[in-house]
């Protein structure tokens, strides 16, 4: 291209690109970009200028050449498809009348910030440093699938996709499956009308999505399986409208979702199922409303209030240390009622280990009581007799107290009966002097005698409460044989 058909604008990018310096066209520093389509020739630059300045364009002596531009619109394509560019580009507060296309091609930088576009490919792009679209404004799809980009993604501010229903057959508005980014991800306050799609993406630092909003109701907001992050994944007060996805990811930080709100009703709205992640923050949300499925996952620490918990949830095989906060067992078993599937033991069990590794024992042996207990409505009438009585006298062995309580009732009851209509002698002068005390203790405890049950016989009602006196104490002593067994197993 000769240099005598390009336009005042255009010459003003074109002397400057050899010196990297700055050029302004903005008549107002908070104009907004997505006005830019009404912009004159004296703000509009050809997409082929660029590109012959990109690809053919040199440094002036001393000097490092680059595009540094604000405020243009820019007519045409950007066609950098498998390009090798030098030159950092940034293209400020710009309007593009077409999306930029960077398929297969390898930036030293690339710079969009507050700018509006129709979209952009970018599909197996390799930059050297980095990525930024912070408050950009793109109507159509961002694809980023298989980059790799040494520095960071800076997408803060950014709306991305339109308002409107979403269809499964849609084009996820913001993809980068597979992608490497070297640093981080910075997507604060970022909006995406429909899919967010990172399957299989490795990002070296965190994922920042504070404050974003993913909206794709009935949809996937966010679909991140295997995902790979270095750090942390962040998204307090992150809005999700749709499926939150994180199957087999690996966060060795944390995942954290303070007051976040997760909403897709009659479907799942969190599933985290064989993910292995250090901790898990769902501190001050909103109860969720969709199903949670943590199936087979690992976390070292799981920050859940009870009130979270939305009312069906999928945890079979979930593996977690520590439960925060610390609360007494009967504020967190009723989440286990809610598991889709049913009695669960393993859930019981797991919540017992995370109370022992706390040392709070007592509410890892009311986990355990209640697990029994959640069992037994599990069979038929006829077999929940027995587990009936052994919850009534020693509660299945973890209140060995109880059962003391009821001998102590029975002794009272027996000594005073027999006390006042002591039995008759079974051998008049050879029987030793009757003491209702030890009567009483040789009916209820078969494994103790003191020679008072065989000397003496009584009579009449006293007879039938002998009777049950006997058959109370073999209940009491198997039932607490069977506990104290069960007990001993455990430890």
């Amino acid at each position: 291209m000769e240099i005598t058909e390009l336009t005042p604008a255009e010459r003003r990018v074109w002397d400057a690109f050899p010196r990297g310096e700055g050029v302004d066209f903005r008549e107002d520093p908070d104009e907004d970009a997505s006005d830019g389509s009404g912009w004159g020739p004296e703000r509009t630059v050809r997409a082929k200028v660029l590109t012959a300045l990109l690809l053919n364009g040199s440094s002036a002596a001393g000097q490092v050449a680059g595009l540094n531009i604000r405020g243009i619109r820019i007519s045409g394509k950007l066609d950098l498809k498998y390009a090798v560019v030098e030159h950092a580009i940034r293209l400020r507060g710009c309007w593009f009348e077409r999306k930029p296309l960077i398929y297969g091609a390898q930036l030293r930088a690339l710079v969009l910030s507050d700018s509006a576009l129709p979209g952009l490919t970018g599909t197996s792009v390799s930059i050297d440093v980095v990525l930024r679209m912070p408050c950009c404004k793109i109507t159509g799809p961002v694809r980023l699938s298989g980059a790799r980009i040494a520095g960071g993604l800076f997408l803060q501010g950014a709306v991305i996709g339109s308002p409107g229903p979403v269809a499964e057959a849609q084009e996820p508005p913001l993809q980068f499956n597979h992608a490497d980014i070297g640093t981080d991800v910075i997507a604060m306050n970022l909006t995406v009308h429909g899919q967010t799609r990172v399957n299989g993406a490795t990002v070296g630092g965190q994922i920042n999505l504070d404050g974003a909003r993913l909206l794709a109701p009935g949809g996937i907001a966010l679909h991140a399986e295997n995902l790979t992050v270095g750090t942390d994944l962040r998204g307090h007060l992150m809005e999700a409208r749709g499926l939150v996805n994180l199957t087999g990811s690996r966060i060795p930080g944390q995942l954290y979702l303070g007051r976040a709100l997760f909403d897709n009703p009659g479907g799942v709205a969190l599933r985290a199922s064989s993910c292995v992640i250090g901790e898990v923050w769902l501190n001050h949300c909103e109860r969720i409303r969709g199903l949670v499925t943590l199936r087979r996952s690992q976390f070292d620490m799981l920050l859940i209030p009870p009130g979270t918990w939305p009312e069906k949830i999928r945890i079979d095989g979930l593996t977690y240390r520590t439960l925060a906060p610390h609360l007494p067992a009967e504020a967190r078993l009723p989440a286990l009622e809610r598991e889709e599937s049913g009695y669960l033991p393993y859930a019981y069990e797991q919540l017992a280990s995370a109370y022992r590794t706390v040392g709070d024992e007592a509410a890892a042996r009311t986990v355990q009581l209640a697990k029994l207990r959640r069992h037994r409505r599990t069979l038929p009438r006829h077999a929940r007799l027995w587990g009936l009585i052994q919850d009534a006298t020693v509660g299945y062995g973890f209140r060995p107290l109880r059962a003391a309580g009821w001998l102590l009732a029975l002794l009272v009851t027996g000594t005073v009966a027999y006390g006042l209509h002591p039995p008759k002698e079974l051998k008049a002068g050879e029987s030793p002097e009757f003491n209702p005390v030890f009567y009483t203790i040789d009916l209820m405890l078969p494994i103790i005698g003191f020679g008072q049950e065989e000397a003496f016989a009584p009579s009449g009602w006293y007879q039938w409460l002998s009777y049950l006196l006997i058959v109370i104490g073999w209940i009491l002593a198997t039932t607490t044989a069977a506990g104290v067994s069960r007990s001993l197993q455990r430890q």
